[in-house]
């Protein structure tokens, strides 16, 4: 049994090759849920049954990603206790930090991992397992030069990061405008370049990072994927639960 619920299994597959290690970043404050009568820390919040922090690394393990990295908050003592007990034979660098931004917190994860290609997710990112690893396959058969971000469909989010595509390749031509055919899922491929360049003094947030990224030219593409939760909310909880079951009885089919 896991915190919150019954264990989910993991369903492993051929590993996915051309992919250096996977962090997932888990330092948010969380806010929102607290708001909305939450009491744990967000990475332990259950979605059918699972803590979204327990889903996450999971799908790394069931895409067969390693080594992995995770960032948690000073605040989230409970959090870095329970993945370490849940996953004690995983090689798993817990970082314990409360850092200014989503982007420090990337450059954090990022030099905790081998030098190439990474997979990065945020612990909100819900998503069944069979996409995120369908998304990680697809994204590492691409350039290496390329960075890929998982896009999903309008979504009712305060902040929706807009992608804007071009062709039917899905290279993207602009991220963080006003209009485009998707939002950010939050899942990433970086590039070995991509994580080496220094950005310009002023940016604070991964997005504010990756809309730089195509504004500079850099070759970036776009996967999409569905049934994607940004689980910021108590009803971004729920949906995610239906989902979750949905996904439970097709597995079970």
């Amino acid at each position: 049994m896991s915190a919150g619920g019954a264990r989910s299994p993991v369903r492993e597959g051929a590993p996915v090759h051309g992919i250096a290690g996977g962090g997932v970043l888990a330092a948010g404050q969380g806010s929102r849920l607290r708001g909305d009568g939450f009491v744990s820390a967000k990475p332990l919040v259950p979605v059918g049954g699972v803590p979204l922090v327990e889903h996450a690394i999971e799908s790394f393990l069931a895409a067969r990603i390693a080594p992995l990295a995770i960032i948690f908050n000073e605040s989230e003592a409970d959090c870095v206790r329970f993945v370490r007990e849940r996953f004690p034979a995983v090689d798993l660098d817990v970082a314990v930090r409360t850092t200014a931004s989503t982007l420090e917190s990337f450059r954090e994860i990022s030099a905790r991992l081998p030098g190439g290609r990474i997979l990065v997710a945020t612990v909100d990112a819900w998503c069944p397992r069979e996409e995120f690893v369908r998304f990680a396959v697809e994204a590492a058969s691409l350039p290496e030069e390329e960075t890929v971000v998982a896009v999903t469909g309008p979504a009712d989010d305060e902040r929706p990061l807009r992608v804007r595509r071009e062709g039917t390749e899905g290279r993207v031509v602009e991220i963080g405008g006003e209009t485009g055919d998707g939002v950010t899922a939050g899942i990433f491929l970086f590039s070995s370049r991509a994580r080496r360049l220094e950005a310009p003094p002023g940016l604070e947030r991964l997005r504010d990072f990756l809309r730089w990224l195509v504004s500079s030219g850099e070759p970036v593409r776009a996967i999409s994927v569905r049934d994607v939760i940004d689980v910021d909310r108590g009803s971004d909880v729920r949906l995610a639960d239906a989902l979750a079951g949905r996904s439970v009885a097709r597995a079970g089919g």
